[in-house]
C-alpha cells in the first residue's frame, strides 16, 4: 500500500478524522478513489482503522474518541460523573451535541455509546479534560446537574452526595440564568435527599 505511512502519520494521533480528510490527503498524491476504498477497505479488514459512524475513522481502540465523529459536542451525564470521580460504575461514552443527528445507542468496537442531541442554547458549560493521551471536553459538575434536569433523568442519592460538595454556586447560579426553566428542577435535586 503505497501511501499508508503518509496516512498513518498524518492520521495516526488524531482521535477521528473523516473519509473526506482522507480523501484530501492522497487526492493530494494523486490517489485515485478505487485506490482510497481499497486502502481504507483493507485498514478496516485487518482491525488497524476503525468505523465510528458512518464516514468517520480512527486509528484509536479507546472509546472515548467516539465523540470527535459529533464535533462539536461534549461528555455528559453518567460518562461526566465517572470522568470526574463522581461515581465508581463504569460507564459508556454519552456524546452530547448541538448537531442534528439521529439519538440514541450505538456502538464503537464492542462498546455501546450514546448520542444526544441538545438545542446551541444548551450548549455550553464543558471544559476540556485529560484523558490518557487526550484532551476530552467533558461538562461541568454544574453542567452535568443541569443536564441531569434537562434530560429528566434520576440520580441516586449516592451520587448527588458526591456532586453536591463539588458544585460551584457562582457557576450553577451564572449557568442557571441561561436556562432559567430549569432552575425549579436543580434546585429540588440540590435539596433533595
Amino acid at each position: 500500500m503505497k501511501y499508508l505511512r503518509e496516512v498513518r502519520k498524518k492520521f495516526g494521533d488524531k482521535p477521528a478524522f473523516t473519509a473526506r480528510d482522507l480523501k484530501n490527503l492522497l487526492r493530494e498524491k494523486g490517489a485515485t478513489n478505487q485506490y482510497i476504498q481499497l486502502l481504507t477497505h483493507n485498514l478496516r479488514k485487518t482491525g488497524e482503522l476503525k468505523r465510528i459512524t458512518r464516514g468517520t475513522y480512527t486509528f484509536r481502540d479507546e472509546s472515548q474518541t467516539v465523540g470527535f465523529a459529533f464535533q462539536p459536542f461534549y461528555y455528559g451525564l453518567q460518562d461526566a460523573l465517572s470522568l470526574h470521580n463522581l461515581w465508581e460504575q463504569e460507564t459508556n461514552p454519552v456524546v452530547i451535541t448541538p448537531r442534528k443527528i439521529r439519538p440514541g445507542t450505538r456502538k464503537f468496537q464492542e462498546t455501546n455509546y450514546s448520542v444526544r442531541h441538545v438545542s446551541r442554547k444548551m450548549f455550553f458549560g464543558f471544559e476540556p479534560m485529560k484523558y490518557y493521551d487526550l484532551w476530552i471536553p467533558v461538562s461541568t459538575p454544574e453542567k452535568t446537574l443541569i443536564d441531569f434536569a434537562w434530560f429528566k433523568q434520576k440520580l441516586l442519592k449516592e451520587t448527588l452526595d458526591e456532586i453536591k460538595p463539588r458544585i460551584r454556586r457562582e457557576i450553577l447560579e451564572e449557568y442557571l440564568k441561561r436556562v432559567p426553566r430549569l432552575r425549579k428542577q436543580v434546585e429540588k435535586l440540590l435539596a433533595s435527599h
